[in-house]
């Protein structure tokens, strides 16, 4: 098993590497063979995957293979080593299916671009830094990687460096994800102050099950836990665009569309959502913490979605889509209901996925994103609008679509929790469903229905070709389907009821899996539909009477197209005027009055010293005998009174 694991993660890398040192400088007139070599690459990790989450499923057992050391500073051992458990398993899965999707897309939406080497090369980093992330199993190497996917993401989102926007868009995500990494950083310092008391038991602090079994068995205060707890969801903050550190993920959107389908359906923004799922039981022993993460997930998921009923720029509303639908992962793990989280992670990886694509496919053909500059494709482009409607249909949580089964257990979850947390984080949730459904299909009436209003021929709008459309199909049967499979509520053949959540469960962290209510089942198909009934009277039927409402609104409208000014507060308050105007300055003015100042009059000391010592050089013998006679006396007088 340890050499299957090796593979998942050196194919990649490998990859990546024959890329950038062979391809790129020798055959770069061979292109178009790199993706057949990237491709190849990452389906070896994703067939190696998929057998190990069935043999997982069949032995459920937690392995664990030693480091191979590099470092050694006193007790503590550095090295590589890999964790295979549940998690794992489908963590592996989700971030190699839908890696290899995204590349076969890639290979026709990228086909002109003149990057077409370097973009593969960059894919083939971003994957292996994911998969280096999900096998880590201590806390340092998690860091490594977890900080190497910040840097190929960065790598990605700027990818068209010559354009501003891209650049700005990168930097802006790697700055942002940086404050949220350092909160994780202090909580791994933090381990360290903790350092004798893991020694005294035997226990490694860096080893990410040698941490959990501390808290677990009481090692460790309530107070350091709560602490650690909440710098761990610090970083989760940053990967996963919470409230309030989600502003970088739509402006990300100014990379590659089939990046945006990588980096923000499966990889990148799950991270966070992994990240405390890994450390589950720690969050577990801190009330602090379960209250913050359920009330930041459901707070940034009914805030996100509102933001998406403004937002005309299809990839953008669903940027906000999935920061929305993070949160609802964040939600149910504050609810204690994490098989329910990574059971959404696992959905929401294929039918976002599909959905950005999706986007991808309608650019590919209109040369745009602006939904005001679309209308009428779905004659045009029948496959993209029918994989379109499965993938919304699936986020809207429609049975028997494949997030129906995930959005429900999560509501579920919150619901059959008591208390004020729990309550309001469902109500938040709740709502959060109507306004998913209301913003999905007026961004699917505005691009498919209704008359083409784009700026170029009708004429030059095409369907994408076949390697792009069979991702699509894949993806969409997936979004369909996979829901049931995995967690059916009956037994089906081989596969028991409930698999998936028994299957996440499995290993000593309690899931808390919640039963679906029959409540919940109508009650949220029920609003999912009547939010689609309201778009369809406001933007197919043209209601006035609802529009003129609408219109009533307009300073709340002007929130949300300001996405609630964090962006203002962000660049004109924060850094001009608090960095630049006031810490920017003081700096300067340190700098100007002490540190030059400080190294001047060391040089003027210096230059003066010079001038005395200069005139002691004078030639004559007699002033060179008085001063070696005056040190042999202060010499002799030193060692008198030592």
């Amino acid at each position: 098993m340890e050499q299957i694991l090796w593979t998942i993660f050196f194919s990649p890398l490998l990859s990546f590497l024959i890329l950038i040192l062979i391809f790129k400088p020798f055959f770069a007139k061979m292109d178009r063979l790199s993706s057949l070599v990237s491709i190849f690459a990452i389906s070896l990790s994703t067939l190696l995957s998929i057998l190990v989450l069935l043999d997982l499923s069949i032995n459920q057992r937690v392995i664990s293979f030693n480091p191979n050391e590099f470092l050694v500073i006193g007790s503590l051992n550095f090295g590589i080593s890999f964790i295979l458990d549940e998690l794992t398993a489908v963590m592996l899965v989700v971030v190699t299916s839908v890696s290899l999707l995204v590349q076969i897309f890639s290979v026709g939406y990228m086909s002109q671009d003149k990057g077409y080497i370097r973009y593969f090369a960059i894919l083939s980093l971003f994957t292996t830094a994911m998969l280096g992330l999900v096998l880590a199993s201590n806390i340092i190497q998690l860091f490594v990687f977890w900080e190497l996917v910040g840097l190929s993401s960065y790598l990605l989102i700027g990818f068209w460096h010559h354009k501003p926007a891209a650049v700005s868009a990168a930097k802006k995500a790697f700055i942002i994800t940086r404050i949220g990494d350092f909160g994780l950083l202090l909580a791994i310092l933090y381990l360290f102050v903790q350092k004798s008391i893991f020694i005294e038991n035997s226990l490694n602090p860096i080893m990410i099950q040698d941490i959990i079994f501390a808290v677990n068995q009481g090692y460790l205060s309530d107070f350091f836990v709560t602490l650690f707890a909440l710098g761990l969801f610090a970083g989760a903050i940053g990967k996963s665009a919470q409230f309030p550190l989600h502003t970088w993920l739509p402006d990300a959107m100014e990379g590659p569309t089939p990046v945006s389908a990588l980096i923000h359906a499966a990889t990148m923004v799950a991270a966070g959502v992994f990240l405390v799922g890994r450390f589950f039981p720690v969050f577990e022993n801190s009330v602090i913490a379960m209250n913050t993460l359920a009330i930041t997930g459901g707070v940034t998921a009914m805030l996100a979605a509102l933001i998406a009923l403004s937002m005309n720029d299809i990839k953008k509303v669903l940027a906000y889509s999935t920061i929305s639908q993070l949160g609802y992962m964040m939600l149910a793990l504050g609810m204690g209901a994490l098989s329910a989280s990574i059971f959404h992670l696992f959905t929401h990886a294929f039918f976002k996925a599909l959905l950005f694509l999706g986007a991808g496919s309608i650019s590919h053909s209109t040369g745009t994103f602006d939904m005001n500059k679309m209308g009428g494709l779905r004659k045009i482009m029948p496959w993209t609008y029918v994989t379109f409607i499965i993938g919304s249909l699936s986020l809207l949580g429609i049975f028997p679509f494949s997030g129906f089964w995930s959005k429900d257990e999560i509501l579920s979850g919150a619901w059959s929790n008591s208390g004020i947390v729990s309550n309001i984080a469902f109500y938040l949730a709740f709502i959060t469903v109507f306004i998913t459904s209301f913003y999905m299909f007026r961004a699917i009436y505005m691009t498919f229905h209704g008359e083409f209003k784009g700026g170029i021929s009708k004429k030059d709008l095409h369907e994408s070709p076949s390697v792009m459309l069979i991702p699509l199909v894949i993806l969409s049967i997936a979004s369909i389907f996979i829901g049931f499979i995995i967690n059916p509520i009956i037994s089906i053949g081989f596969i028991p009821s409930h698999w998936f959540s028994d299957f996440i469960g499995h290993g000593g962290v309690k899931s808390h899996v919640n039963i679906f209510s029959n409540w919940f089942v109508y009650g949220a198909t029920l609003i999912s539909l009547l939010a689609i009934l309201l778009a369809y009277q406001i933007y197919i039927l043209k209601n006035l009477l609802l529009i003129k409402f609408i219109d009533k609104f307009t300073i709340f409208r002007k929130i949300l197209i300001n996405k609630y000014y964090f962006d203002y507060f962000y660049e004109e308050i924060i850094v001009k005027k608090v960095f630049l105007n006031s810490l920017a300055k003081g700096l300067n003015w340190f700098d100007t009055n002490i540190v030059d100042r400080v190294f001047g009059a060391i040089g003027w000391i210096g230059l003066n010293m010079g001038v005395l010592l200069r005139q002691i050089q004078n030639g004559q013998l007699q002033t060179y005998g008085s001063i070696v006679s005056l040190g042999i006396i202060l010499i002799m007088i030193f060692f008198m009174f030592l």
